[in-house]
């Protein structure tokens, strides 16, 4: 209404302009006006919302609305007797959203990204949760990952590195997170085990002797929980053993290194090295580069680890390396406190690449994201430096960690693991 008002008066003032200055051309001017105004209102009026319009918006939102709360209820913990019909019909209904429906999408943990991220193509990864296991199983339990591509390449790279290390045992697959594990059944219809499906399938299957290996970084809360689970069902088999995580023992202080640290620690520094294209660390030192390997962090006790693995970092006399994670946990592993070391170290290049098994969320937004609390755009903030790189690429995929990881099988295999179970 108020945009009519307007009109009008401007019209008032062109045909008062036109009597003044044009004598008996004012009548045809002033109808003319008239028509112009008309239409001008006629138009507003059909700018305006109609009553249609706002129904099909509200019909767009309830739909989009319907399909994010289908979404909060399989992003969840907890598998239960429903899930597999909840996975099913959040899919369908994402499915018969139009383009503009599927924007709309928002809910407490939903966005259109759920279902509608390209993270590669699932029918490449193997779930691993067939039957006819034999007497001896190699179960390998992850985290686990939704991004399809990493999940294929690192978690199945250590998978497939252990079954041809070890043909006499059948590799199985379990995760850990049953949120991921929803959101890949929901959205790529492939079926992961978690851990108590894992273990009771090994149980139904007659399987004798269990050995048990962490893709796990380290002893944290996700290995406390699988060693948990394990321990339930102990009773089963005539053997149980559960392998080392990747960086082996938490020692006791800051600068405790071990073995199995050093062995990453020159793994993932020589990949990183080679992927900057730098022929060794010491060049890339000359050319005033950094490396910054990114980890998750944790407010466990085995977040010491990431201490340790600077220390280790040190000790190699890699100082244009440092280690930071996601969560700031311990306290010099957070962003800023990362950025004033490398800043007071005075190097003008910096590398950002996940101290992760797998390249999933934490990767490709917390590290490499363009919003702006990413670590990438984090350092393109502080000014400090002439050029941010990243490598989304997880540790699984690193040819000298899977071998890591089929030395701990192997020394559980032979009893001479972190847990034994008879």
């Amino acid at each position: 209404m108020k945009k009519k008002i307007v009109v009008l008066m401007l019209s008032a003032a062109m045909t008062m302009s036109m009597m003044t200055g044009c004598g008996n051309t004012a009548k045809d001017d002033s109808a003319s006006t008239t028509t112009e105004t008309t239409q001008d209102a006629e138009a507003t009026e059909e700018a305006e919302p109609t009553e249609e319009a706002t129904d099909d918006s509200a019909s767009d939102q309830e739909a989009a609305d319907k399909v994010a709360a289908l979404i909060d209820q399989i992003y969840v913990q907890e598998r239960n007797d429903n899930t597999d019909e909840q996975c099913k019909e959040a899919k369908e209904a994402w499915d018969a959203l139009t383009d503009a429906q599927k924007e709309l999408v928002e809910g407490e943990n939903a966005d259109p990204d759920y279902f509608g991220r390209d993270t590669g193509d699932a029918s490449k990864d193997d779930p691993l949760n067939g039957d006819d296991i034999g007497d001896n199983e190699l179960l390998v339990v992850s985290f686990g990952t939704s991004f399809n591509d990493s999940r294929t390449a690192d978690i199945g790279g250590i998978e497939k590195a252990l079954q041809t290390a070890y043909p006499d045992w059948s590799v199985r697959r379990a995760f850990t997170a049953q949120i991921i594990i929803n959101h890949v059944q929901a959205r790529d219809d492939e079926k992961i085990d978690n851990m108590d499906q894992a273990l009771q399938r090994a149980v139904d299957n007659g399987v004798k002797n269990l050995v048990v290996q962490p893709t796990h970084l380290m002893h944290g809360a996700e290995y406390d929980e699988l060693t948990e689970a394990v321990e339930s069902y102990k009773d089963k088999f005539e053997s149980v053993t559960i392998a080392e995580p990747l960086l082996g023992e938490v020692g006791d202080s800051d600068d405790a290194v071990n073995d199995d640290k050093k062995a990453v620690a020159e793994a993932i520094t020589a990949e990183a090295v080679k992927t900057a294209g730098y022929d060794s660390l010491e060049v890339a030192e000359a050319d005033g580069t950094a490396f910054v390997f990114m980890g998750h962090g944790t407010s466990h006790t085995a977040k010491i680890s990431y201490s340790q693995m600077q220390s280790q970092m040190n000790d190699l006399g890699y100082d244009n390396v440092f280690i930071g994670t996601v969560e700031g946990e311990p306290e010099d592993t957070a962003c800023e406190a990362v950025i004033e070391k490398i800043k007071e170290a005075g190097y003008k290049k910096v590398v950002l690449r996940p101290l992760m098994v797998v390249a999933g969320d934490h990767a490709n937004n917390d590290m490499a994201g363009d919003d702006e609390d990413s670590w990438k755009s984090q350092f393109e903030a502080s000014g400090a430096f002439d050029k941010i790189d990243t490598q989304i690429a997880g540790l699984g995929e690193i040819s000298a960690i899977q071998d890591l990881y089929v030395a701990h099988s192997k020394a559980a295999i032979d009893g001479k693991s972190a847990s034994t179970a008879n």
